[in-house]
């Protein structure tokens, strides 16, 4: 009688490149795959910056989408990637389709992309030429395309909470399933731990409940201890508004676009895939507000000083 060969685990790529390090989405990406133990390198486009939020002993890297001659150094040894499109940055066909290019030139054999709900046919969203992109190169990919992230209230919509105690949005009457970022990133290190269970795979992502705005406001009311509303914007009013807080017009477009579409369902509905891919029911709002108190409970001055970047999906 044979002795029965031990079953080996599936091979996993070596080291990761985690772009957008010290972002929303990346910084937990990092966190997520390094309790993995995983092999990480974070790019961005402050070395300095990622040394500073993940510790001196982090292997860093420059990486600037429009600076083509980063690419290659940042790449070197690298067996996969985390994909993050910058919220700033709009057109593609010069950024990120070229950075593709050059991963796959270096050697990277999968590419997880934060994408977003609805990407797949919304041709206005950035995303949507990306995930092309991928499928056109043949290159292993997963894409993780979530709705809006819990994370908005503690840094997109931080200022006008602060400021005026209030969420001023055109997204109407919408529902939304938000979903924490640090369950996507439990996913995206899942993924690294397995490429080819889910080589060419898409994953919507959501939160385990869908709430409105007027929800999320009361949430917050009830948790911070003083009266948040949501206003309703315009389509031009929220433009003006983003626009005056110095964003970005390509920003601007795209932020608006996103929540906009939130009035016609885009991230409304509840999807179950993230659960069985953590194994768990992800984290609620309500969660993450408690969690999180002491962003709104800060001296109204340093509230509204603090970095606000806009999240919907990175």
């Amino acid at each position: 009688m044979g002795i029965a060969s031990p079953v080996e685990p599936p091979p996993r790529p070596g080291r990761v490149l985690v772009t957008g390090a010290v972002g929303n989405v990346g910084r937990e990406v990092m966190h997520a795959l390094r309790a993995h133990g995983r092999l990480v390198r974070g790019a961005d486009l402050s070395v300095n910056a990622i040394r500073a939020m993940h510790g001196d002993e982090i292997e860093a890297a420059l990486l600037d989408y429009q600076e083509h001659d980063t690419f290659a150094a940042a790449l070197t040894g690298c067996d996969a990637v985390f994909l993050v499109r910058p919220p700033a940055i709009a057109y593609m066909e010069s950024t990120l389709l070229p950075f593709i290019d050059a991963a796959l030139a270096a050697g990277v054999k999968h590419i997880v992309f934060l994408s977003c709900a609805g990407a797949a046919t919304n041709k206005l969203v950035p995303h949507h030429a990306v995930e092309r992109h991928l499928a056109a190169r043949g290159v292993g990919h997963s894409l993780l395309r979530p709705g809006f992230f819990s994370q908005n209230l503690g840094v997109a919509y931080r200022r006008d909470i602060a400021e005026d105690g209030r969420l001023f949005l055109p997204a109407g009457r919408a529902r939304v399933a938000f979903v924490d970022i640090r369950d996507v990133a439990e996913a995206a290190a899942m993924i690294f731990d397995d490429p080819a269970m889910h080589k060419n795979a898409a994953y919507d992502c959501t939160g385990p409940e869908a709430l409105s705005f007027e929800e999320a406001a009361r949430l917050m009311t009830e948790v911070v201890g003083r009266p948040i509303r949501y206003e309703p914007a315009s389509i031009a009013g929220y433009v003006r508004h983003l626009h005056m807080s110095g964003l970005p017009l390509a920003q601007v477009a795209v932020q608006t676009v996103l929540h906009v579409g939130l009035r016609f369902g885009q991230s409304e509905k509840i999807d179950a895939t993230l659960e069985r891919l953590l194994g768990r029911r992800p984290r609620t709002l309500a969660t993450y507000i408690r969690e999180s108190v002491e962003l709104w409970a800060l001296p109204l001055a340093q509230a509204v000083r603090a970095e606000c970047g806009f999240a919907p999906n990175g």
